[in-house]
């Protein structure tokens, strides 16, 4: 027998069907060029679907942002949260899951500069998400505070100051590893790793 679909899973079908057709069309074309039009053609709706799930396009973009940050984080907490041992191993492991969650084409280094540009360019969409990055800024911070207790390491510097620093440099080593054909994704992990003080170090 079918399973019937309820009206809460058919609003969160059509939603990510809407997120995914707009991710496609921010990364190709930018927040100024990706038409709501054609957004909600590519995923099988009217604009109507748009503004009824989402409101303005603002608010589509940002809808989009928030859902890869979420998925992001849970990818990296399934490896850290698997490992027991700050090593080689886990900086191995962490860089085949940074490049399948956030590599997979130059589209997705395109998306993340266009939001840190989006913010750049619209003080008030910069205001109104200040408190949210920075809720993201400590989260990244008790993140690795905790599981860097857990896997008995220490700091060099404090979390707060490497989590800036990560959520900073990210997009650089993103669009970099496209720009220049240099794979920087180990590399980088390897200098963050360099301020921990590994167990009998």
């Amino acid at each position: 027998m079918a399973e019937r679909w309820t009206r809460e899973r058919r609003l969160e079908h059509t939603r990510n069907l809407l997120l995914d057709s707009a991710e496609r069309a921010f990364a190709d074309h930018g927040f100024a060029g990706a038409a709501l039009d054609d957004i909600a053609e590519a995923a099988g709706y009217t604009r109507g679907a748009i503004a009824s799930h989402f409101g303005a396009k603002d608010d589509l973009f940002l809808a989009v942002v928030e859902r890869r940050l979420q998925r992001l984080a849970a990818n990296f907490d399934d490896v850290i949260g698997t490992f027991e041992a700050l090593d080689d191993q886990l900086v191995d492991e962490l860089v085949k899951r940074w490049r399948s969650v956030t590599t997979a084409s130059r589209a997705d280094a395109a998306l993340n500069y266009e939001f840190s540009l989006y913010l750049l360019r619209n003080p008030d969409a910069h205001e109104r998400l200040a408190p949210e990055r920075e809720r993201m800024i400590q989260w990244v911070a008790t993140y690795i505070v905790n599981h860097v207790a857990r896997l008995g390491g220490e700091l060099r510097m404090p979390a707060e100051t490497l989590a800036r620093l990560l959520v900073a440099s990210t997009e650089g080593v993103l669009m970099g590893s496209h720009l220049d054909g240099q794979d920087l994704h180990e590399p980088y992990l390897q200098f963050v790793m360099a301020n921990l003080v590994l167990p009998g170090n």
